[in-house]
């Protein structure tokens, strides 16, 4: 498919506010510009979710690490999915990243609205694909987690406009339906008690995600006052925010690794809560500039973080009957 370089004109709801010149869209390949617009990065929270997932079916062994299965669930949480939902975001916020990313493909003129449609149902319909070819289940938590996408991206309820809300289902979508996909493709016999320990520490790490969902929030501050986002940073305060955040990241952490000291896997347990020492450490730096911080607080306590959901999933799958 050829992507379109035509003129992007301004959005309507920000034409009393910036006075808009045409941006020269950078000399990308399609191939380039494409892999762009699906965000690589922010595939890898979602990948990891889905092996976390596996991991805690009691199922699944190193050696899966190279089958089918795993693979479409990789492609799947990764380049389909996760793309999906981030084009989607890319195209319902064109007005707001005009403002605060203006070399996005779609408000710097390299995607046109129509192709942007087209890439956008294509992948849609190859994400169900793959959910269902790993489980007719898995294909249905896809569909679930596109309608999210809508719901927080679109008008006229464009849940990132309504405070916490916005960040918790983007969490939700980020962390527990890939999560429940990875136990699900390896458990022969689903059944809600089966899931019940992931779940219930799946929610506790979404609640940690919300906390670094609102991190994310400290760079589009500007733009999301202007347009009317009430994200946590817009409305509190960057100060506020990092406080609220970081007691968000802890609390989720923590309950999680009391859980699993109460399910009867209290070494685990304790290496989960004390993973969350240094991400504690680091915040004090976060909440004294959060606007200059943040994203080295991501890229370091984020792997705090992280390891302790893998830690959480053996726990999981040690305490299977």
């Amino acid at each position: 498919m050829i992507l379109d370089k035509g003129n992007f004109k301004k959005p309507l709801s920000i034409r009393k506010t910036l006075q808009w010149q045409p941006r020269p869209a950078e000399k990308l390949s399609n191939l380039a510009l494409f892999i762009r617009f699906l965000k690589p990065v922010t595939w890898i929270p979602v990948m990891w979710s889905f092996l976390c997932g596996a991991v805690s079916s009691g199922a699944f062994g190193w050696h899966d690490m190279t089958g089918l299965k795993f693979l479409l669930g990789m492609l799947l949480t990764g380049p389909l999915a996760t793309g999906t939902c981030q084009m989607l975001n890319d195209y319902f916020d064109r007005d707001l990243d005009f403002i605060n990313e203006p070399n996005r493909p779609i408000p710097g003129g390299a995607i046109s609205l129509k192709n942007a449609t087209i890439l956008i149902a294509v992948w849609s319909v190859l994400s169900v694909i793959t959910g269902y070819l790993i489980h007719p289940l898995i294909g249905f938590y896809v569909i679930i987690g596109i309608v999210n996408a809508h719901l927080y991206s679109a008008n006229p309820i464009k849940l990132k406009k309504r405070l916490w809300v916005g960040n918790i289902i983007v969490a939700v979508s980020y962390l527990i339906i890939p999560w429940i996909a990875g136990q699900i493709a390896y458990t022969p016999d689903v059944t809600l008690s089966s899931l019940q320990p992931s779940l219930i520490v799946a929610g506790f790490y979404t609640l940690s995600s919300t906390g670094t969902m609102t991190i994310n929030d400290f760079k589009s501050i500007e733009g999301d006052r202007q347009v009317g986002i009430r994200t946590l940073p817009a409305v509190f305060g960057e100060t506020n925010a990092a406080i609220i955040a970081s007691v968000l990241i802890n609390i989720g952490q923590l309950f999680a690794g009391i859980y699993l000291v109460m399910i009867g896997q209290t070494t685990l347990g304790i290496i989960t809560g004390l993973l969350v020492f240094p991400q504690f450490l680091l915040q004090f730096s976060l909440v004294r500039s959060p606007g200059t911080m943040d994203v080295r607080y991501n890229a370091i306590a984020q792997n705090f973080l992280v390891a302790g959901m893998l830690v959480s999933a053996f726990a999981i799958r040690h305490a299977k009957p």
